[in-house]
């Protein structure tokens, strides 16, 4: 996973929480620095134990603090991807431009990047079905990313998220509605 992803669950943890739990995390993870490189790529794993451990620490399922984290990431995300945003894009257009537009520069950048794949449908125009497909099995942070990006554009109260599958969180299915 790519190094920025973890820079961010780093800052994530310290607001949210603090920085000795940060540290704590850490250890309780088995890693051994929390200083990650934004342009490297890391093991999988090493985000699984950050997740998993951060669930047991909190009492909080993994795929909630998935959802939290994605919801958390997308300023970062517009801001860095910023130069490839159309300004006329709002919440559905986003979804519909990431897989070509987004995920197409983050897998040119280096050839270990590996976002999900993201089919999007555009079912109605107020509506789109997102088939998330990753062996990361991180559907819940995809999840959150398309709330994050609601709030982002000021459409959460009229924008609805719902996953329709779960199975492993490899393969998720997401329906996004515009309430008209």
């Amino acid at each position: 996973m790519h190094g920025s992803i973890f820079t961010l669950l780093k800052r994530y943890v310290q607001t949210q929480y603090d920085h000795s739990t940060w540290v704590q995390l850490l250890e309780a993870s088995g890693l051994d620095s929390g200083d990650f490189d934004h342009k490297t790529v890391y093991p999988d794993e090493h985000m699984y134990a950050l997740v998993g451990k951060a669930a047991e620490m909190t009492g909080i399922p993994a795929e909630t603090l998935q959802e939290k984290f994605g919801e958390y990431l997308v300023p970062d995300l517009m801001y860095m991807y910023a130069k490839l945003v159309q300004p006329e894009w709002r919440t559905m257009e986003m979804i519909e431009n990431t897989e070509k537009v987004m995920h197409k520069r983050v897998r040119e950048e280096h050839s270990e990047n590996a976002p999900p794949v993201l089919d999007v449908t555009r079912v109605s125009a107020n509506e789109l079905l997102i088939e998330y497909v990753s062996r990361r099995r991180m559907g819940a942070l995809a999840v959150g990313i398309v709330r994050g990006l609601a709030v982002y554009f000021d459409e959460a109260d009229q924008i609805q998220v719902e996953p329709t599958t779960r199975e492993d969180g490899q393969h998720v299915q997401i329906r996004v509605r515009r309430r008209a």
